[in-house]
């Protein structure tokens, strides 16, 4: 409706697509609309925007077709899909644990070539999912002197603590608190971890939290 009988708009284009290929372009500051820069899509991106606006505004059944596409073969989608998950509170996130994949979340954690930002999220997704028998992996890595190994180690830290309860502080501690070899991003990571145990969660008692 804001575009009228208008049929032709005019944008910049910055690329080698060619005459017949199909464009997402954004048209924004209403009611005369700027034209992003058309952004060229598959066919699979083309099905994929056209189900949006069908999607509850928010909620885990929202998130549920979102986690359709994480680690997408098509990275814009994939990006999407990880935005989506970024800016959703954490008790809508806990909301989807019934269908979380968990063997899925798991093999994107193990992949170093996965993102350290959708790395976090995939730890946090383990922390509602997981269990116990995941505890040996998380530790693994909390050890591990590879830094790949221990990309988004602020979610690592809070996912372990969320699986293994109070008593997994003293490894924390150990490794990240009291060790004087830590480096200051490790001790950073986990003071943002049990920040997060402070305000979002309550599996590790505050008094705990605070000593």
């Amino acid at each position: 409706e804001l575009m009228g009988k208008t049929q032709t708009i005019e944008t910049i284009y910055f690329g080698e697509g060619k005459v017949g290929s199909s464009f997402l372009i954004m048209g924004v500051d209403p009611p005369k609309l700027m034209w992003s820069t058309p952004l060229q899509v598959t066919k699979r991106a083309q099905d994929y925007i056209v189900k949006l606006p069908g999607l509850p505004a928010e909620g885990s059944k929202r998130l549920e077709f979102f986690q359709e596409y994480l680690e997408d073969k098509d990275e814009m989608l994939a990006r999407d899909a990880y935005d989506e998950f970024a800016k959703s509170p954490y008790a809508a996130v806990k909301q989807l644990k019934p269908r979380m994949k968990h063997d899925q979340v798991i093999a994107w954690i193990k992949d170093v070539d996965v993102p350290a930002s959708r790395r976090r999220l995939y730890l946090t997704m383990l922390g509602v999912c997981g269990t116990a028998q995941d505890l040996p992996l998380l530790e693994t890595m909390l050890k591990s002197q590879d830094r790949k190994m221990k990309a988004g180690l602020d979610a690592m830290i809070a996912c372990y603590l969320t699986l293994k309860g109070e008593s997994g502080v003293t490894l924390v501690e150990e490794l990240f608190l009291k060790n004087k070899k830590s480096e200051y991003a490790d001790t950073y990571a986990a003071i943002m971890a049990l920040r997060f145990h402070g305000t979002e969660a309550d599996i590790v008692p505050k008094k705990r939290l605070l000593q």
